[in-house]
């Protein structure tokens, strides 16, 4: 058994990938926190692919048909059943075994224990013992009966007196004898055709037994086979959980390091996102100014230019309106109704009064000269070197884990070099091939046993089909020679011919009968009890119950298989279960419940899931106190850009002088109004000095008027100015406590990068060590699955139990009970033959005398 040990200990080495311990399960689920108050879960480990366990084919399909013989088979259980309806007595059988481990004397069975059992066990066999005692019966009497009627014919008695009386209904007797011989033989031709089937069945069959043989043999070279490959695969795939390790440690800067920036940059990338806006609000603001500096002066110099065009065309108008042609009477109320209009020939909005926005421009351009931006961007790339920052930091670390890996993929070789696997499975195959040459050596004479059992039971046939040959030629005979019109005394010879044979048949079949009954009694009792006791409960697997019942064969021993298996009988390993997990084909060390022969806990410990490991871990430390977010420059720059002077600019008064419009009035209106007011006066040159005004008019409208409404309305790029004052009024509303924010804001973001990222890194670095252990569990729970189905399966061991139960049940038992079934029937019919033969003899005898009557 040297070889089985090794094997369990290789497959339990194939577990040593097994689960982690519960601490380092249940605490390092790897949630990374970067705020206290809030807790992240981990991100998803990748799933790895380690393929699929060679798989093993095996030939044997443990089943069988029997076929049409079958229906035999289905009325010898029937009646073995009416024999025996009893349930299997499974406790009865524990209470025997048990009361009878280590022997008993015969004065024990004298206790009242023992005595109960011996009922009980009387009880259950009542049909066998009936039957048995019917056929004792059988074989003691008819001797004894044969040997009385063979006196009582000598003595011219039992129908021994050649004489035959004469009655009114001997043909009606003679047909019914006849016909009840005649069917008598029937069923006894039956019962040797059923006979011998099963005969020829078992011989048959035992030549298919050698087919089961080779193919469980070679299944089991299978197993040996390949069951070191297996193993050799399932521990191959440790590199691939390892290669994974050792891509996500060089990649430890991204993704540790990346899990760290993204949890601060919740904090910090907003905080510089209100930098680089406050960048490009300095640009707006710019050119915000530069757009009102720029319309001022062109409004400015606009309007006093249209201011005196207007004051020259005013005074121009009233010199004309003060023509003596004005003083007539109708004339003089149209000068007077336009002389009472020339105040509105004038500006309205005055740019002149608005305070110059030259001096805050300059402080933005000075502002500016420092690039913002750029600073900003600066503190962008310092928070985003993170990752390099990590790996910078934790390269010594990295580089000690890849060396563990190194050391526990050794270990894992080491180990399994420790066991001599393929020397003890080449030592398996040699005992397999052993045994097969061993077999094979005994079926020469395993057929020659065959051959004298199959002669013994066709001798056995002949017996009967003896008594059926001169049954069936006597009833030839007699039929044929029997004459109606002649007496008993001058009957035919071939008539009496029949009725000696009839009787030749009788004698022999009291040589026969009670032979034939002896050994059907014998084969009845052990056939029958071993399809009730053996077969029948290993088909419905309740002998398993028997044999895996707690304490069987010692008071102190839980279970047999284990005990016997590995010498511990306190292992909860039944026979029952085993052959279970056999027959779905699952794992021999599942099957075996290999796992409490060995602590896979404690390799773990030392191996894959070592404390070493979670250490080097912790020790990671990880300082950002180098990443600078805002330089001092940007910090000045903002303030300076606060205390530029944007905010002390009056913007209502230059939205209030913007609102306002060029002119008091509307010059197209007035200068066509004028012009219908000229039309009412007689044509003359008062009348053409005012069109010509009115001309002049539109002429300033066009030329002045134009010009300064589009540069009120519009500057650069379409940008009204009332929006670029509306900006800059915006932008400046409480720009010192908006920049005091963004400072603010920026120093927080630092403070929590030199002070609490240590918490962060903490439990990024916890998620990271779990998506590398979750990697390793991904490994054991795989080799966990695939010892339970993948490696050693052992539907080899089921197969064996199956093709024992097919080759002693259905091979033989099923055959040998059928057999006994059809002789035993021919045998009782025999009796039944014997009284019809004696009586149907007596009408086909020639006769020495016969009864005369007078007429």
């Amino acid at each position: 058994m040297l070889w089985t040990r090794w094997l369990v200990l290789l497959l339990c080495w194939g577990a040593t990938s097994g689960e982690p311990q519960a601490d380092e399960r249940d605490g390092a689920p790897g949630e990374v926190r970067s705020d206290p108050r809030r807790q992240r879960t981990p991100p998803p480990v990748e799933p790895l692919d380690f393929g699929f366990v060679p798989a093993a084919v095996y030939d044997t399909h443990a089943y069988y048909e029997p076929g049409a013989i079958g229906i035999l088979f289905h009325v010898v259980h029937a009646f073995l059943y009416v024999v025996q309806p009893n349930t299997f007595p499974k406790d009865l059988i524990v209470k025997v075994i048990q009361q009878n481990m280590g022997g008993i004397k015969i004065e024990e069975w004298r206790k009242p224990e023992n005595v109960v059992l011996l009922l009980q066990w009387i009880y259950y066999e009542a049909g066998f013992l009936i039957c048995a005692t019917l056929g004792i019966l059988f074989v003691v009497l008819t001797p004894i009966i044969a040997t009385c009627f063979c006196v009582c014919r000598c003595c011219e008695n039992c129908g021994g007196e050649m004489h035959q009386r004469q009655r009114k209904n001997a043909d009606c007797q003679r047909g019914f004898y006849t016909a009840s011989l005649v069917a008598t033989t029937m069923f006894i031709i039956v019962g040797v055709l059923i006979a011998y089937v099963a005969n020829h069945n078992i011989s048959n069959q035992i030549k298919s037994t050698r087919r089961f043989i080779n193919t469980n043999i070679r299944d089991l070279k299978t197993f040996a086979n390949n069951t070191p490959a297996q193993v050799e695969y399932m521990t191959a795939q440790y590199t691939t959980a390892k290669n994974k390790v050792l891509s996500d440690l060089d990649n430890i800067g991204p993704l540790l390091g990346g899990r760290i920036h993204s949890q601060l940059e919740k904090e910090v990338v907003p905080s510089l996102d209100t930098a680089l806006r406050m960048a490009g609000a300095m640009r707006e603001t710019k050119e915000a100014l530069e757009n009102i500096s720029s319309s001022l002066e062109v409004l400015q110099e606009g309007t006093g230019k249209l201011q005196a065009s207007l004051s020259g065309e005013r005074a121009s108008l009233s010199n004309t309106l003060s023509d003596p042609a004005c003083t007539n009477g109708a004339v003089s109320h149209t000068c007077n109704t336009i002389r009472s209009t020339l105040s509105q020939l004038g500006i309205s909005a005055d740019f002149s009064r608005l305070p110059d926005v030259s001096p805050a421009l300059a402080n933005v351009n000075t502002v500016l000269r420092t690039d913002l931006s750029n600073i900003v961007q600066k503190g962008y790339s310092s928070f985003n070197d993170t990752p390099k920052l990590v790996k910078e930091q934790t390269k010594n670390i990295v580089s000690g884990v890849k060396a563990m890996l190194d050391k526990i993929g050794t270990e894992i070789n080491n180990f399994a070099k420790m066991f001599p696997v393929e020397s003890s499975l080449a030592n398996f195959t040699i005992f397999i091939n052993n045994g097969q040459k061993k077999i094979e050596s005994y079926y020469p004479r395993i057929d020659q046993m065959d051959f004298y059992r199959w002669i013994c039971c066709v001798a056995m046939l002949c017996m009967v089909v003896l008594v059926l040959a001169f049954n069936i030629l006597g009833l030839m005979c007699g039929i044929c020679g029997y004459d109606k019109q002649a007496s008993p005394t001058t009957r035919g010879c071939l008539s009496n011919t029949g009725g000696n044979l009839l009787m030749a048949g009788v004698g022999f079949s009291f040589i026969f009968a009670w032979v034939l009954m002896g050994i059907v009694s014998t084969l009845f009792i052990v056939g029958g009890n071993v399809e009730k006791l053996v077969c029948e409960p290993l088909a419905n697997r309740q002998l398993f119950k028997i044999i895996d019942t707690p304490f069987l064969v010692h008071p102190s021993k839980k279970n047999f298989l284990p005990g016997l298996l590995f010498q511990n009988p306190n292992i909860d390993l039944t026979l029952g279960s085993m052959y279970r997990q056999c027959h779905e084909n699952n794992g021999l060390y599942h099957a075996l419940q290999l796992e409490t022969m060995f602590n896979i806990n404690s390799f773990l410990n030392r191996t894959v899931y070592n404390k070493d490991l979670a250490q080097v871990f912790e020790s990671v430390q990880v300082d950002l106190q180098d990443i600078t977010l805002l330089e001092q420059a940007g910090r000045d720059n903002l303030i300076n850009f606060a205390n530029s002077g944007i905010g002390q600019i009056d913007y209502e008064a230059h939205l209030t002088e913007v609102n306002k419009g060029v002119t008091l009035v509307d010059l197209l209106s007035f200068s066509t109004d004028l012009e219908a007011q000229a039309d009412q006066l007689p044509r003359g040159a008062l009348e053409n000095a005012l069109k010509g005004h009115a001309s002049s008019i539109r002429q300033i409208h066009r030329d002045q008027v134009v010009p300064l409404e589009q540069a009120m309305k519009y500057v650069r790029a379409r940008t009204t100015l009332s929006q670029s004052i509306r900006l800059l009024q915006r932008m400046s509303s409480d720009l010192p406590v908006k920049v005091t924010n963004i400072l603010s804001a920026i120093d927080a973001a630092e403070y929590l990068i030199t002070h609490n990222a240590s918490h962060v890194v903490k439990q990024e670095t916890k998620g990271y060590t779990q998506s590398l252990v979750g990697y390793f569990k991904q490994y054991t729970e795989w080799v966990k699955n695939s010892l339970t189905a993948e490696v050693a399966q052992c539907k080899p061991i089921s197969n064996i139990v199956d093709s024992m139960e097919i080759v002693g049940c259905s091979f033989i038992v099923d055959s040998v009970n059928t057999f006994w079934f059809g002789l035993g029937g021919c045998s009782i019919l025999l009796i039944p033959s014997i009284i019809f033969s004696v009586k149907l003899a007596k009408y086909y005898r020639r006769m020495d005398t016969e009864d005369v009557f007078e007429e």
